[in-house]
């Protein structure tokens, strides 16, 4: 433990301290929701690659937000199931920055990725007969590469002044991965400078995606009124639910974590909303867009037949 101003080289996450029975519990349940969120993203990824109907602009943003998922939960998950094996988890400062690094990339690009795929119902739904003239293989690559690049320049600044903050206070981490609040609570330099830097950029990132996906969909509820038939209103509002869905989903919750300026007066209530956003939203994401899309529904019929017909044979 780093006291009397001993520079921290390892971190201790102290994840859950529960009892044995509930930490086994807890072990079994994220085991198999992360086994459901990989299965299912990959899934997702491969029957898009396979199936010609969907080959969109749509569901190629959708594999990657599949991909970024895969990602995002592999970057917590594994590290989390292995403090709930051991009850603590000594991690070192090389690695406690790379996790902050890709989980804040991971973060960063689906909130990006969100507002594209705003942006592409909004085509989609405003500008149907511009719509493949509009979203070319190279503007949807430039799109996906502009979301990763912004991701990056994000994840790299964050990184850099979170980890340049002097550590000494201790080097018990009360929580299951390397998040910002509680690392802040152990520094013992002056850190409001690099705050301010942190919180703005979070701030610039989420109030840009938001911003981006609120004016789409003012434009695509505004073409949704002007259409006479209730059928049609329904059916070019359902192109778009299930990203809806998804957005409201993941914004509410990154909200309610950053933008509050602290940890809160609950650290269990962190640590449960915490686990919602890196546990629960990716293995939902893939079931919103199977559940609510009748093309991917058809696609995913289509290979079970394909499978059986296989097996048969």
């Amino acid at each position: 433990m780093a006291e009397n101003g001993t520079a921290v080289t390892e971190f201790i996450l102290m994840g859950f301290q529960l009892w044995d029975e509930l930490q086994m519990g807890l072990f079994l349940v994220f085991l198999v929701l992360y086994l459901v969120t990989v299965g299912g993203n990959l899934g997702m990824i491969v029957l898009i690659q396979n199936d010609p109907r969907l080959q969109t602009p749509m569901y190629f943003f959708l594999s990657h937000l599949s991909f970024l998922d895969i990602c995002y939960s592999s970057v917590i998950v594994p590290q989390l199931l292995e403090i709930l094996i051991t009850r603590k988890m000594v991690i070192a400062f090389e690695r406690c920055a790379t996790q902050f690094f890709f989980f804040t990339l991971c973060a960063s690009a689906e909130c990006f990725l969100l507002a594209v795929m705003a942006y592409d119902c909004y085509v989609a739904v405003c500008n149907p007969l511009l719509y493949a003239t509009a979203m070319t293989p190279q503007t949807r690559l430039g799109l996906v590469a502009g979301a990763y690049g912004g991701a990056m320049v994000n994840s790299m600044i964050r990184t850099g002044c979170t980890f340049s903050i002097s550590f000494c206070k201790s080097n018990h981490v009360d929580f299951f991965f390397c998040d910002l609040p509680p690392l802040l609570k152990l520094a013992c330099s002056e850190t409001r400078p690099r705050e301010r830097v942190i919180y703005l950029l979070a701030f610039l990132v989420i109030t840009t995606s938001i911003s981006v996906i609120l004016v789409s969909y003012l434009f695509i509820i505004r073409a949704i009124l002007k259409i006479r038939s209730a059928d049609g209103k329904a059916k070019t509002f359902s192109t778009c639910a299930s990203h809806m869905t998804a957005v409201a989903l993941f914004f509410g919750t990154l909200i309610f974590i950053y933008l509050k300026g602290n940890m809160g007066k609950s650290l269990w209530e962190d640590k449960i909303v915490s686990v919602f956003y890196t546990v629960v939203i990716p293995m939902l994401n893939p079931m919103i867009y199977s559940l609510r899309n009748k093309e991917v529904k058809e696609a995913l019929k289509k290979a079970l037949n394909r499978m059986r017909v296989s097996q048969v044979g």
